[in-house]
């Protein structure tokens, strides 16, 4: 049974760092392409870092390039985002997906989200 636990999340002011684990399971972690995504209230999910299956291919919309690394421990089963220069508007439920058609980064990032797998979010809050 596949299962993904995303954690790290919490408050941190304008221009701190977060990092945000996904421990994933019944799946080994460069299966499948891997994304995180966040979702504002009131506004639509969007994918902000995403990382090819088999490859190290990652891919970064620009509003997060720069700021945002998604990285992987394949031993650990877990996926990395590590947050820099967190903004305001980077306040958002934070969720990392998997999807067993999808191998390249870049489609991952991008709609329609209808992705396989989906955790239950963390929080981040950046207060400015």
């Amino acid at each position: 049974q596949v299962q993904l636990v995303e954690s790290g999340g919490g408050l941190v002011q304008s221009g701190g760092s977060l990092r945000l684990s996904c421990a994933a399971s019944g799946f080994t972690v460069d299966a499948y392409a891997i994304g995180w995504f966040r979702q504002a209230p009131g506004k639509e999910r969007e994918g902000v870092s995403c990382i090819d299956s088999k490859s190290d291919g990652t891919y970064y919309p620009e509003f997060v390039k720069d700021r945002f690394t998604i990285s992987r421990d394949i031993a650990k089963g877990t996926v990395y985002l590590q947050m820099n220069g967190l903004k305001p508007e980077d306040t958002a439920v934070y969720y990392c997906s998997a999807d067993r058609h999808i191998t390249a980064a870049e489609a991952m990032c991008w709609p329609p989200y209808e992705n396989d797998y989906w955790g239950q979010g963390t929080q981040v809050t950046v207060s400015s």
